[in-house]
């Protein structure tokens, strides 16, 4: 029997491969690069390695693409036929892989939580719970599982600075931002390789209207997130926004080109960082000129995938943006059509509040800016169950309330402004204030047609 670099008793007993596996968990806390080079060192080293099978099929699913689900039930295979010589904790991550690839993602959080209640230290357990919980949207929930385990580490535990950082984060996404900003310091402080606890303090400042503090934040950290994944490319995400708060158009195209899409990818994680940028752009007024067009070659790919429905309102944004309205029509079709549907959470999500979002962005698109706020406005309160964060979903906060005013619904439009400004402890951005503006000086005039920027 060993140990890993938890503390928990690991069946592995090669040496090299037990490495491996410590930089794999470590990895997975960090966002790294390595991750996946270290997790097929264990692969190759002890493929009878039942938990490494099951993170790798765990890993597979958090893509959100439907190809790669032969490869993730594979793994699964390989993690079940292992389990004579699994560790019944190692076990219960293949138990979690087979809930989530029979459509029940939160079947496999409640596994999680009950490894956490036997092995309160599993640091990995605690981020892939919350990482789930991230793509459900159940920022409650975060929270209270990190809470629950906080009192188990000690300030040398290995694991203690990412806890913190994924403390932080839910924190604010709970809305208490003072505690997020500390939390999300101390995190990185202990663990300067947490990205995910320094781009918790990234969107306190821009749940607070701060984006010159952000800013402040974010410079001179970059070593905290240049050794990441395609995550790096969010953190960059992040200062565009700080920088388009401000007013500094320029430096925002000159990021979004040279970091948030340096690569073309397709992952849906990049192509939100993109669409949801190019998207407020616009909405403010600047021209972004052929930026949409890889975009839209992309997402009109993947039209049909239907995994997570966060991925594919961020697909449709792609193809509006592009003018691709016939396959922006197919688009929300099979969404209302997976909506129908009854057999998975991720259909569940599709019909709430998927339909109702992909058709007001489609009416949006269309010019139709009465119907699209009808639709987007009808879905705000359960926005939320798309998943992502407060600040991924604001794009679509921005096009409901810019619907509004486009539709002439002044009084309602401002409602909104309103709601929004409570929902980010009573701070305003320099959205907020430029239709507010839009609103005192039109009234009830009729208004622009468009929104044009500050």
């Amino acid at each position: 029997m060993t140990v890993d670099i938890f503390g928990q008793d690991c069946s592995l007993r090669d040496a090299t491969a037990l490495a491996d596996w410590n930089g794999a968990q470590i990895g997975v806390l960090a966002h790294a690069a390595r991750t996946a080079t270290h997790l097929g060192a264990v692969l190759e080293v002890a493929p009878d390695f039942a938990l490494a099978q099951a993170l790798k099929g765990l890993s597979l699913l958090m893509l959100g693409r439907r190809e790669l689900l032969p490869a993730a039930r594979e793994a699964c295979a390989a993690a079940r036929a292992a389990c004579d010589t699994a560790l019944p904790r190692e076990r219960r991550y293949v138990d979690a892989l087979e809930a989530w690839l029979a459509g029940q993602p939160s079947r496999a959080i409640a596994i999680m939580e009950e490894v956490l209640t036997l092995h309160p230290c599993d640091t990995l357990a605690m981020k892939l719970s919350h990482g789930i919980r991230f793509i459900l949207g159940d920022a409650r929930g975060m929270r209270a599982s990190v809470e629950r385990v906080l009192p188990a580490y000690a300030s040398d535990h290995p694991g203690h600075g990412y806890l913190l950082g994924c403390h932080a984060f839910a924190l604010e996404e709970t809305g208490a931002y003072d505690r997020a900003e500390v939390t999300g310091r101390q995190a990185l402080w202990t663990a300067p390789d947490d990205a995910w606890g320094l781009h918790a303090v990234a969107h306190v400042h821009d749940m607070t209207g701060n984006a010159r503090a952000g800013l402040d934040w974010l410079e001179g950290r970059e070593e905290a997130w240049s050794q990441c994944n395609n995550f790096r490319y969010h953190v960059w995400w992040h200062k565009a926004l700080m920088h388009l708060d401000l007013g500094q158009i320029d430096d925002v195209l000159r990021l979004y080109d040279a970091e948030v899409r340096k690569d073309h990818t397709d992952d849906y994680r990049d192509i939100a960082n993109a669409t949801s940028l190019l998207m407020r752009l616009e909405l403010e007024g600047i021209a972004v000129g052929h930026r949409w067009d890889e975009l839209a070659d992309l997402c009109e790919n993947r039209t049909q995938d239907g995994s997570l429905i966060f991925a594919d309102l961020h697909y449709l944004l792609g193809l509006l943006g592009g003018e691709r309205k016939v396959a922006a029509h197919r688009l929300v079709a099979r969404i209302c059509a997976d909506g129908s549907q009854t057999d998975s959470e991720s259909a569940q999500r599709m019909a709430n509040p998927g339909a109702a979002v992909a058709k007001g962005l489609e009416a949006f698109g269309e010019g139709d800016y009465g119907s699209a706020f009808s639709y987007l406005s009808k879905s705000r309160d359960s926005l939320h169950l798309a998943g992502g964060s407060h600040a991924q979903r604001d794009v679509f906060e921005r096009m409901t309330i810019d619907a509004g005013l486009r539709a002439g619904r002044w009084a309602e439009a401002e409602a909104l402004l309103e709601d929004r400004r409570s929902r980010r402890g009573g701070a305003e951005d320099n959205f907020a204030l430029v239709r507010r503006n839009l609103i005192a000086t039109a009234g009830n005039k009729g208004g622009p047609r468009s929104v044009p920027a500050e």
